[in-house]
């Protein structure tokens, strides 16, 4: 049940939920597939939004952790200086994090993903001057996990859980929000299937950007 909080910070994915970096992802998973001689995967979508390091263990069927740390070095030498950029933002996402920001709101950047890596791809799309801080993994691999991402999160920025809305397209930001007793909010338009959300209990589900603002706003 949704409580009458006022909401005034969100910590919002970044992968199938402000933008949609299918190209760049599956393209650079392909790439390090290739370089050690593992046939082509036919379908690759399931790879965006969970840790990186998972994906490889799946898709190499194994847990030798030198053979994992190479494939994600040749995964991220494409990915560097070329797949990140293969990537475009969806409708609405930087009308509406403007709109945010002009209504208090402060914004936090809440992805698995490098945040050396998320941060130039919030300059590329000029939208990073809307968030008050960006928080990733390290290249090391810590904070992978949107449990530990978050509580880290709410350590560095002393926030209060309950004040804060978590907003992601897959399991693990549902989780993860639900880990650290905070309100989440699901997309329907990115990578998580209708099945996988339901199962994750969002406590709301929004199918465009523009939707999630004024349900955030709404909130408020």
């Amino acid at each position: 049940m949704i409580r009458q909080n006022e909401f005034r910070s969100v910590l919002l994915d970044l992968d199938g939920t402000l933008t949609d970096p299918k190209v760049g992802i599956t393209t650079c998973i392909r790439y390090a597939l290739t370089r050690l001689n593992i046939a082509d995967q036919q379908e690759l979508d399931w790879c965006i939004g969970p840790p990186l390091q998972q994906s490889f263990a799946v898709l190499l069927n194994s847990q030798d952790q030198p053979l994992l740390d190479q494939a994600v070095t040749l995964y991220r030498e494409r990915f560097s200086t070329t797949g990140l950029y293969e990537n475009v933002l969806y409708p609405e996402v930087s009308e509406g994090l403007k709109y945010l920001k002009q209504q208090g709101f402060k914004l936090y950047l809440a992805t698995s993903k490098p945040h050396v890596y998320a941060q130039r791809i919030l300059q590329h799309f000029d939208i990073l001057k809307f968030f008050t801080a960006v928080y990733g993994s390290e290249l090391s691999g810590e904070r992978t996990d949107k449990t530990e991402l978050i509580r880290y999160i709410l350590a560095q920025e002393k926030l209060e859980a309950a004040d804060c809305i978590m907003v992601g397209d897959r399991k693990h930001d549902m989780r993860g929000a639900k880990n650290n007793q905070m309100q989440s909010i699901a997309v329907t338009y990115g990578y998580g299937s209708m099945q996988e959300l339901v199962e994750a209990q969002p406590d709301r589900m929004v199918d465009n950007f523009k939707e999630l603002v004024e349900l955030i706003e709404s909130w408020s």
